[in-house]
């Protein structure tokens, strides 16, 4: 599964280089240079009690002369403050890729639902860093077909677990949002197809790529 995702995200990237680029220098600048202001002052940040939601969601399309590739990402998540500084919560998060060159195409629908933990590095503050620690379980449906016969010539399901360990940092706007945002993973997964005698992948992951750059809001009540 996450090779379609890597493959996919790595289309996309160079057309969303500069703005993500220019977006996560502004975001630290700005940070750092507010980074005093504390929750006592202004009602930012965190404290032990405290419960967010946050998430991220986009579309995105492109095509290359016979070659087409669309996509679509939604993955919501919410966290209650167990201390000042850990937050746990559970997160969903549903994907989907399809891939176009003449008659031929390639579907990929991946949905997952697991739990994390967060430790804030300085959760009072209006800038704060963040270590994510996450486990999902997902589910995954692969197809690829001819347009012109109508005919499928795969269609495999099957399903896994993966855990991943991503830095992040958010940047309080206002008293109750924030902007989030999450670079690079190291992490491991395993899926397996879903029919007899099939066998398990097992892949490791250090990526440190642009494409892992994930931009969203936090909403804390």
């Amino acid at each position: 599964v996450w090779v379609l995702k890597y493959f996919y995200a790595s289309i996309f990237k160079q057309n969303k280089m500069k703005r993500v680029i220019l977006t996560a220098v502004a975001v630290f600048a700005f940070g750092f240079a507010n980074a005093q202001e504390t929750k006592e002052a202004t009602g930012e940040g965190f404290s032990k009690g405290d419960v967010f939601i946050s998430g991220s969601a986009g579309f995105s399309s492109v095509k290359v002369g016979d070659f087409k590739a669309n996509g679509f990402d939604f993955s919501p998540k919410g966290a209650y403050f167990v201390s000042q500084n850990i937050a746990v919560g559970v997160s969903l998060g549903v994907n989907s890729i399809k891939l176009s060159e003449g008659a031929e195409d390639l579907k990929n629908n991946t949905f997952s639902v697991g739990a994390f933990g967060r430790y804030y590095f300085t959760p009072t503050a209006k800038f704060s860093l963040f270590g994510q620690l996450g486990l999902n379980f997902n589910n995954y449906d692969s197809e690829f077909e001819l347009e012109t016969a109508g005919i499928t010539l795969m269609d495999e399901k099957g399903n896994g677990f993966d855990i991943a360990l991503v830095p992040g940092v958010n940047y309080f706007i206002s008293k109750h949002f924030s902007l989030e945002a999450t670079f690079g993973m190291l992490g491991y997964e395993t899926t397996k197809p879903d029919y007899e005698g099939a066998e398990s992948t097992d892949t490791f992951v250090l990526n440190l790529d642009m494409a892992t750059l994930k931009l969203g809001l936090l909403y804390k009540f």
